[in-house]
């Protein structure tokens, strides 16, 4: 227990520049309170003490912002950067190494029974305010951008942006131009375009109509 503890905060210093020293993460992190949270409560849950495991998921969410429900399944290292609004829904499987932001959403899509969170495998990163959606997997290595929402699942070594998320980089090949924030796809914009170009087109035909329609009037006189 006290190896597992001293490798979480480890990983606090690996990932966190501003941490100074180990009593500042152990008194002042609300992430690593929120995982130690979750693993006596896990415990619980596994020896079928469903009510208690919930109260003590339930505590943890009050004192810390953080939602993670004791029957997920969290490896090692892992990684919650200032945490606020994060949840972790019941069905999440995640691997080793994983980091998430604050506002972070690993939820499902609707009522259905079984598997229906996602699967983060390991060394995956999901940004701030992200939201993953129904029983998908998330490769190894693959980075979720900030304000994505993603609902299919994410080949190894990419990287997700936009709404729906679009993976953009694979095997570090780029698949779109840049990853500059006015690049990220935009399908509201997308479909104004296209409705203005077949307003465009609607016009054009209206106008060749009305002068047709004129040549005519003109004739029969």
């Amino acid at each position: 227990m006290f190896k597992r503890i001293k490798e979480d905060i480890d990983t606090v210093f690996d990932q966190d520049p501003a941490a100074r020293s180990a009593i500042e993460v152990i008194l002042t992190y609300s992430g690593l309170h929120a995982i130690w949270g979750y693993r006596i409560a896990h415990v619980f849950y596994r020896r079928k003490m469903y009510f208690i495991a919930r109260v003590i998921s339930q505590i943890a969410r009050f004192f810390t912002g953080i939602e993670i429900h004791p029957a997920a399944r969290i490896g090692r290292r892992f990684f919650i950067d200032h945490g606020m609004g994060v949840v972790i829904g019941e069905t999440c499987e995640i691997g080793n190494n994983v980091t998430v932001f604050q506002g972070v959403t690993l939820g499902g899509t609707g009522k259905e029974k079984g598997k229906r969170h996602p699967t983060l495998e390991d060394n995956v990163l999901i940004a701030t305010g992200a939201k993953v959606l129904g029983s998908i997997v998330i490769g190894e290595n693959s980075k979720v951008g900030a304000g994505s929402v993603v609902l299919h699942n994410v080949p190894a070594n990419s990287t997700v942006v936009g709404i729906p998320g679009k993976v953009v980089v694979r095997n570090g090949v780029r698949c779109r131009r840049d990853l500059d924030h006015q690049d990220m796809p935009d399908p509201i914009m997308d479909r104004i375009r296209h409705l203005e170009t077949e307003l465009a087109f609607v016009q054009d035909q209206l106008k060749k109509e009305r002068e047709r329609s004129s040549v005519n009037e003109h004739s029969t006189l």
